[in-house]
C-alpha cells in the first residue's frame, strides 16, 4: 500500500512485511511543519540525531541528548498522521547494558509517542536489541558507517571493503536474529548492500548503499539543499532551498535598509476601515 492510500500509520511488522515488496521511503525529520509535509509521502520518519549537526551546530552527533531527541520528537509527532515516527536514541543512552537500553528506549516512546527507536551497532548490539524486544520495544538497527562511533572508525569513511565485508555480513545476521524489524545501511559498498539485502529477512534502508535496498533515506536539510556545510556522495539534492533563502534574506535586508519595507499594505492606519473593506 502506497504512503498516501493509507489512513494511519503503519507498525513496525507493516514496515517488516514490505521486504521485498515497493522500496520503502523514509526521510529525516526535526520539526512540526517538515514533518506535516513529508507525513503522505513516506512510510516512515526518523527522527535522526543527525538533529545536533543539522540544526544545533554540534560537529558531530556525540553531543545530542536524550532530552534533545524527546524535544524533537514530540514536535514531529504533531505533524505525523500516516507515516510511523522511529526516534535515534542518543550516544551513551543504550551502550552501557540492555537495562539502561531498555529504561531510555521505554522513556523515549513513552514521551514522543515513537512506534520504534533506531540504534547503532551490529554484532556487539544483538543482545541489547534482543532484550529490547523481548520487552515489547520495536527496533531498527543500523550497520556499516555507523556515526556515533566516528571516533573509532577513524572518520566518516565508506565501510565493507576488502576484509570488512564479512563484519558488515555478520552484523547484519546477527540484527536480523536478534529481532530488528528493519536495519539501515550506511556508506557501504553496492554490492555488499545487494549481498545484505538477499541474505537477510527484514527490509534494508539505504543510506549511501544500493538502489537494490528495500528502502531509501535521506537527511531532509541534505536533499532539500538546506544544510549546505558539505554534501555527502550519496545526496542527490532536489532542490536548493539554502539558496533561495539566502537570496530572499538578502532582498529583505536590502529593502529594510533603503525603506522599501514595509510598504503601505503592510502598515495599520489610524483608523480601522469601513465595514467590509480590508483592514
Amino acid at each position: 500500500m502506497s504512503a498516501t492510500a493509507r489512513k494511519s500509520a503503519p507498525m513496525p511488522d507493516d514496515i517488516r512485511a514490505m521486504k521485498g515488496g515497493t522500496p520503502i521511503v523514509s526521510l529525516t525529520a526535526y520539526t512540526t511543519p517538515m514533518a506535516e509535509l513529508m507525513d503522505a509521502h513516506c512510510d516512515f520518519v526518523l527522527v535522526g540525531d543527525s538533529v545536533g549537526m543539522v540544526l544545533h551546530g554540534l560537529p558531530s552527533t556525540l553531543g545530542v541528548t536524550m532530552e534533545m531527541m524527546i524535544l524533537h520528537g514530540q514536535a514531529v509527532a504533531r505533524g505525523l498522521k500516516t507515516a510511523m515516527m522511529v526516534v535515534d536514541m542518543p550516544f551513551g543512552s543504550y551502550e552501557e547494558s540492555p537495562a539502561q537500553a531498555f529504561g531510555n528506549a521505554a522513556r523515549l516512546m513513552a514521551e514522543t509517542g515513537a512506534g520504534a527507536v533506531k540504534l547503532e551497532g551490529g554484532v556487539a548490539m544483538a543482545e541489547t536489541i534482543r532484550f529490547l524486544v523481548n520487552r515489547g520495544v520495536p527496533v531498527m538497527a543500523h550497520i556499516g558507517l555507523t556515526p556515533q562511533s566516528i571516533n573509532t572508525l577513524g572518520g566518516y569513511k565508506v565501510q565493507g571493503r576488502d576484509d570488512g565485508a564479512e563484519q558488515v555480513l555478520a552484523d547484519a545476521r546477527a540484527v536480523a536474529e536478534a529481532g530488528a524489524f528493519a536495519v539501515v545501511l550506511e556508506k557501504l559498498p553496492a554490492s555488499l548492500s545487494d549481498r545484505v539485502t538477499a541474505e537477510i529477512p527484514i527490509p534494508t534502508i539505504g543510506i549511501g548503499a544500493s538502489a537494490g535496498c528495500d528502502g531509501q533515506i535521506l537527511v531532509h536539510y541534505d536533499m532539500l539543499g538546506l544544510f549546505t556545510r558539505f554534501k555527502p556522495k550519496f545526496v542527490k539534492r532536489y532542490a536548493h532551498l539554502g539558496e533561495d533563502a539566502e537570496k530572499a534574506i538578502a532582498a529583505y535586508a536590502d529593502e529594510v535598509r533603503t525603506r522599501a519595507f514595509p510598504a503601505e499594505e503592510h502598515i495599520f492606519a489610524d483608523t480601522a476601515p469601513a465595514k467590509g473593506k480590508a483592514k
